[in-house]
C-alpha cells in the first residue's frame, strides 16, 4: 500500500494531508526520512510522523472489520457532497474512522466491509489477490441461453479491455449468479448487458469466504476475530500461490 495512503487509513490526516506530510519531510520509515507519498509500506514497518511512532492500533493491531447488508440508495463512500445517506452511517463506532472495502452502485444491494484496517482493505480490493465476489443478478430477457452463459464464462470484451472468465450458474430463469475475480466499475452490469441482459437488480451475497446469510438490509455485524483471520488468508498470493480458498472475486 502507497504510504500516503496508509497514514491516511491510520487517521493521521486526510490522504491529501498525509501527501503533504511525506513531501515535507515529516514522515520516518525505519528510520529513514522519506519524501516520496508513493512509497510502498506493508503496515509492519516502524513509522514516525514528526518524530512520533505509530501506535500499535494504528499499526494494525486491534484493528475492526463490520459487514452491512447495504440497502439500495445507500453510496459506497465515507462522506458524501451531496447529502445522501453513506455507509458508514449505519456502524456505530466511536472514535473510529472506517472505510468500506471496495464499492457497491447505490442502486446495488448486499454484503460490504467497512475497516479501518488499510492493509486489509488493500489486499482484499488489489487484483493481484484474487479474492472472489458472488453475486446475484436479476436479468432482462431470460432465460439465458448457453451462448451468452458461456461468454460470461469464458470472458467478455469490454471497452477497457477483456475481463477474466466468470463463474456463472442459472438460479432460475433470469436469475444468475455470477463469481469475479476483478474489481471494475460496474463490472457485472457491464457484462450481462454485453450478452443481451441487462441487470434489472443486483445483490452482492459473498466476499472472499464470508456470505451475506441472512442478515436483514441495513443490518450490521462485526466480524469475529477468526472471521478477519479467513479474510486475511483468503485469495491468491502475488505471483501465483493461492490462499486457502484458492480463488478471488
Amino acid at each position: 500500500m502507497r504510504l500516503a495512503k496508509h497514514l491516511a487509513h491510520a487517521g493521521v490526516a486526510s490522504r491529501r494531508a498525509s501527501e503533504r506530510l511525506v513531501f515535507d519531510g515529516r514522515v520516518e520509515v525505519d528510520d529513514e526520512v522519506v519524501t516520496d507519498p508513493a512509497r510502498d509500506v506493508s503496515g509492519r514497518e516502524r513509522i514516525r510522523v514528526d518524530g512520533k511512532t505509530l501506535r500499535a492500533h494504528e499499526r494494525g493491531a486491534d484493528r475492526v472489520v463490520y459487514l452491512l447488508h447495504k440497502p439500495p440508495g445507500v453510496v459506497s463512500t465515507a462522506k458524501d457532497t451531496h447529502g445522501r445517506k453513506t455507509v458508514v452511517e449505519f456502524v456505530r463506532s466511536p472514535g473510529t474512522r472506517l472505510y468500506p472495502v471496495g464499492r457497491l452502485d447505490a442502486d446495488t444491494t448486499g454484503l460490504i466491509l467497512l475497516t479501518d484496517d488499510g492493509d486489509l482493505a488493500h489486499r482484499l480490493t488489489h487484483p493481484s489477490f484474487e479474492v472472489p465476489k458472488v453475486y446475484v443478478a436479476e436479468v432482462a430477457h431470460g432465460p439465458v441461453r448457453e451462448p451468452a452463459l458461456r461468454r460470461l464464462r469464458e470472458g467478455v470484451s469490454l471497452e477497457d479491455g477483456m475481463t477474466s472468465p466468470a463463474k456463472v450458474r442459472q438460479l432460475r430463469q433470469g436469475l444468475l449468479e455470477l463469481t469475479i475475480h476483478e474489481g471494475r466499475k460496474r463490472q457485472v452490469k457491464r457484462m450481462c448487458a454485453e450478452v443481451g441482459h441487462p441487470v434489472k437488480a443486483l445483490q452482492r451475497v459473498a466476499y472472499g469466504p464470508l456470505r451475506l446469510g441472512d442478515l436483514a438490509q441495513g443490518g450490521v455485524r462485526r466480524l469475529s476475530p477468526a472471521e478477519v483471520e479467513r479474510l486475511r488468508s483468503a485469495g491468491a498470493e502475488p505471483g501465483g500461490a493461492t490462499g486457502r480458498d484458492g480463488r478471488r472475486a
